[in-house]
């Protein structure tokens, strides 16, 4: 009932109804649930866009107020909200235009409740899951990138725009994707296009904005580096020599001026935004040692590390050395190389020890606890690369210098400050006035798990450290196996998987062929029933036709006439198979013919013959070549002693004996010519011979084959022919089995039955009397 007033036409009713559901609703979550999942979502969304949304009156706050009780501290209502799509239809409550003056009051008013409305979903106390599954929601249906365009709006009220920027903050707190787009966001001056986080951090370090918008920028930049590691390194970036940009404003650059500006307030600021950009990243630590500043003219640059300790030494106000310290603790812990850096400096050491023995007033003693945590973490962290600066020697400094109860007593300092607790409640650093802005939650967790580290590593000996590091090898050992066992256990277990997944496809086959085998006997059961009332119904047909034989000469006549006729396809099956297999016999002597002819032996051999007559005929012809080779070059050699012949004076006689040699040489040479050439035609014929034969061979080869394909299917046609013989031999033999059956039958009837050879030898008879009528007549 009290649901159905919000959908009172009557105004009246309908905002008495409202009233009434904030009173009941607030610290009650059972009535919340009650009234959240009687559609109170849906009714209060489309009254506040009914009413003008923003710019509408007290109805649109009575709205926001009862959907802030719905939703806050409830976690279940805070689902039913996102499941609902209900975050998407908050987008357009944030459009505002260019023109920002002259906001109304109950504007104000409606657009910080309806900020707050979208806070209460991305809480940082909310459950991780939840908040990043609005987160999520908010960015995909572009409700963070309406945020940031307020955030970027000129003329919008400075709580407005506090608050915008809070909410901004929790919106991208821990989302990279959320922070990614945040980075990216650019101020809308033209030229240059400054990033929105330069645009912040001028109003944080700019001691003429409001206190809350300082400490809303910080919260915002806290949030933008919550475990973000590639904004760290972007923030980080901007100080390297590497990357200054002289005409740039860059981050790193306002943060520098911050930390060594003359207001505290800008310093704590600056430390404390720095000290976000370092934390839990080892990386950027190592990073931000190499960073140097330029301190005055004529000077050598000094590291950013050495001149936080130079400020520190300088007695400045305590809130910038106490933001200077959390600065440094944070830096150097879980840092050796940071650690070394520090004691490198002489004077590091000895400013501590003086700091933390000395008995100073109230405002001093948390200086002091924070200097006492900055020397524990260079004991407990420090890997011994510093002869003179040791952790052995670091305790025995603290034990007479400061005395190791003095030193855990100034240690406790830190945690008992009321300032401390206040700010290790929630991430949003939310302080009365600017003196009390002294902690910050990132490092109150900081303090909590180096507090009792530090004690136990200051009160140990040298003895116990050394028991501590073997025990430590001996657990890096252990891990060493555990790591090894879980690298063994997550191939047997990929192993598993895979055999399970094997197990799975070889069930799901069986099943497969369980089914068809079922399949298939339900088929064979189907057949064997069909197959049962088939031949009942033949054992019924048979016995009525017994029962109606009335005339056994018709009887025996139909099955003389079957049985004639059966007889008749058997003995010419019989006549088929017996030509078939005289052809299968032909055909085989046949083959084995020419198998074994020889033919084939003979081509054989003569091949092989005309090869070695080939062979002969060719190494007679190279001797031949050669000799004429050789005959022409005595030819030649004879020709050249003819011609020199007439310059010299030789006897006639010998002249004659040349001539004569000569004539013999080329009669044999013409000899050897005309022989080559024979041999030549004789090979040639030879060759041609040797193909025809190949010719023949292959000839025979295909008919062997053709012989043997003819010879298989003969084989086929005979197995297929005794096949059918055998299945008419059987009818033949049931039907044999049917008549002597009917006979048998009637004669238990007294019908007169004859048999086929009675039957056979009347048949005779009737034909020998025929014989002797035709003789008497001729």
């Amino acid at each position: 009932i009290l649901m159905d007033l919000l959908a009172d036409s009557r105004e009246v009713i309908r905002n008495d109804g409202l009233l009434l559901l904030q009173q009941l609703t607030k610290g009650n979550a059972a009535i919340q649930k009650i009234v959240a999942f009687e559609n109170a979502f849906e009714r209060l969304l489309d009254i506040i866009t009914e009413e003008g949304s923003s710019d509408g009156g007290i109805v649109v706050e009575d709205c926001l107020l009862l959907l802030l009780n719905l939703l806050k501290n409830n976690s279940s209502n805070q689902n039913f909200f996102k499941e609902g799509s209900y975050i998407q239809r908050m987008k357009p409550w944030f459009e505002v235009g260019d023109d920002n003056s002259g906001w109304s009051a109950q504007k104000v008013t409606n657009l910080h409740l309806m900020l707050q409305l979208v806070r209460v979903m991305v809480s940082p106390v909310n459950s991780p899951g939840a908040t990043a599954s609005c987160q999520k929601s908010m960015y995909q249906c572009g409700l963070l990138q309406q945020l940031c365009t307020i955030l970027m709006a000129t003329g919008v009220p400075a709580d407005i725009l506090t608050e915008t920027i809070n909410t901004v903050s929790e919106v991208i707190r821990g989302s990279q994707v959320n922070q990614d787009y945040f980075a990216s966001v650019n101020a809308p001056s033209n030229p240059p296009r400054l990033p929105a986080i330069v645009v912040l951090l001028m109003s944080m370090v700019n001691e003429r904005q409001p206190f809350v918008l300082r400490c809303a920028v910080l919260y915002c930049f806290q949030c933008f580096l919550y475990k973000n590691q590639k904004g760290q390194g972007e923030i980080v970036a901007t100080l390297l020599p590497s990357t200054i940009d002289a005409n740039s404003i860059s981050a790193g650059q306002l943060l520098c001026g911050g930390l060594f500006s003359a207001d505290s307030l800008s310093n704590w600021c600056a430390a404390v935004a720095l000290a976000h950009a370092l934390q839990d990243n080892l990386t950027q630590k190592e990073q931000l040692l190499r960073v140097q500043l330029a301190t005055s003219l004529g000077k050598p640059p000094v590291s950013l590390l050495q001149q936080c300790t130079n400020i520190l030494s300088q007695g400045s106000k305590v809130q910038t050395r106490v933001g200077l310290l959390m600065l440094l603790c944070t830096w150097i812990s879980n840092c050796p190389i940071a650690v070394t850096h520090f004691l490198h400096n002489q004077e590091n050491v000895p400013f501590l020890t003086a700091q933390i023995s000395e008995n100073l007033g109230e405002d001093e003693r948390l200086v002091q606890g924070l200097c006492a945590l900055l020397l524990g973490i260079c004991i407990y962290y420090n890997d011994n690369s510093l002869e003179n600066y040791t952790k052995e020697k670091l305790k025995q400094l603290i034990e007479k210098r400061i005395g190791k109860e003095n030193f855990v007593e100034k240690l406790g300092f830190i945690t008992k400050h009321e300032l401390y607790s206040r700010a290790a409640q929630k991430p949003q650093p939310v302080f009365p006035s600017p003196e009390q802005m002294l902690f910050d939650h990132e490092f109150t967790k900081l303090v909590k798990e180096l507090e009792g580290v530090i004690t136990k590593a200051v009160h140990k000996s040298s003895e116990e450290e050394k028991k501590e590091e073997e025990v430590k090898k001996t657990l890096e050992q252990h891990d060493n196996i555990v790591t090894q066992y879980k690298e063994l256990i997550r191939e047997q277990d990929a192993q598993i998987q895979e055999l399970k997944e094997q197990v799975a496809s070889l069930s799901s086959q069986n099943d497969q062929l369980q089914a068809t085998i079922t399949q298939q006997l339900s088929q064979i059961q189907q057949h064997k029933d069909q197959y049962n009332i088939l031949k009942l119904k033949l054992g019924k047909e048979n016995q009525s036709q017994s029962n109606s034989q009335g005339d056994s000469s018709q009887v025996n006549g139909l099955q003389t006439e079957e049985l004639t006729q059966l007889r008749e396809e058997v003995e010419e099956l019989r006549k088929q198979h017996t030509l078939l297999q005289t052809q299968l016999s032909d055909k085989d002597a046949l083959i084995n013919t020419l198998v074994s002819t020889s033919l084939c032996k003979y081509v054989c051999a003569c091949i092989c013959m005309c090869v070695l007559e080939l062979e002969a005929l060719r190494s007679q012809v190279q001797s031949q070549s050669a000799e004429i080779t050789q005959l022409k070059t005595e030819r030649q050699e004879l020709l050249r002693r003819a011609e020199a012949a007439p310059s010299e004076t030789v006897p006639s006689s010998d002249s004659s004996l040349d001539a004569s040699k000569i004539a013999q040489l080329e009669s044999r040479l013409a000899a050897q010519t005309s022989e080559t050439e024979r041999l030549r035609e004789e090979m040639k014929s030879l060759s041609e011979s040797r193909a025809d034969l190949q010719q023949q061979l292959a000839s025979a080869t295909s008919t062997v084959a053709i012989l043997q394909t003819e010879k298989a299917k003969l084989q086929t046609e005979v197995q297929e022919s005794k096949k059918e013989q055998d299945d008419l031999l059987m009818l033949l033999a049931d039907q044999d089995q049917k008549i002597h059956s009917l006979k048998q039958k009637l004669k238990g009837l007294g019908e007169t039955v004859e048999d086929e050879d009675d039957l056979d030898a009347r048949d005779q008879t009737d034909d020998d009397d025929e014989e002797e009528e035709d003789e008497d007549e001729d």
